[in-house]
């Protein structure tokens, strides 16, 4: 993620912030996932300027599309490839402090991102810490709540189209998911 400040852009004012009424800017974000165990996990990464854990996420960037942004985001903090959805999942407002101390509202779309491929060497791997967790670990990590209901969505998705404690796992992502399984 690029450390300049972002510039308005017409197209990516996804309209008034719904708590504060402000017009909130657009980034987008991957949720990457894995099985493990016979379970599923989520990566977070922390932030460089607070540490406080989230997912990869980004500015838009031109010439790519949202889900290409997310993903070049991924690789970019948290050093995964992977499989990603074409369509979000679904979106979260948090408010992002800004260097001159100002808040900028941001509404973020989170595509799933079922990692194929974690790197040791990454862009920004000496600036941020990644770890998995469960996802009702990672839910209660973040620290926007609209994130955190979005990992326990997915987790409960997952377990409904993978056979919840059986274990069973097929090789296609859960129906509702699918799309994140052929990227």
């Amino acid at each position: 993620m690029s450390s300049i400040e972002p510039t308005p852009d017409p197209g990516s004012d996804p309209g008034p912030d719904p708590v504060h009424g402000e017009h909130a800017r657009m980034q987008f974000a991957a949720l990457c996932w894995r099985e493990h165990a016979g379970g599923l996990q989520v990566l977070l990464v922390t932030s460089r300027d607070t540490g406080r854990w989230i997912v990869p996420k980004g500015w838009p960037m031109s010439g790519r599309s949202p889900f290409e942004a997310a993903a070049r985001e991924a690789w970019e903090e948290a050093g995964v490839e992977g499989a990603i959805a074409t369509d979000p999942m679904g979106e979260y407002d948090y408010r992002k402090g800004l260097k001159s101390g100002a808040e900028l509202p941001v509404r973020v779309e989170l595509f799933p991102l079922r990692v194929l491929r974690e790197a040791a060497v990454f862009p920004e791997v000496a600036q941020r810490r990644r770890r998995w967790f469960a996802p009702h670990k990672a839910a209660r990590r973040v620290a926007e709540p609209g994130l955190g209901a979005l990992i326990l969505r997915f987790a409960d998705l997952w377990a409904h189209g993978r056979g919840g404690a059986q274990g069973h796992a097929p090789e296609a992502a859960p129906p509702d998911l699918d799309h994140a399984a052929r990227g």
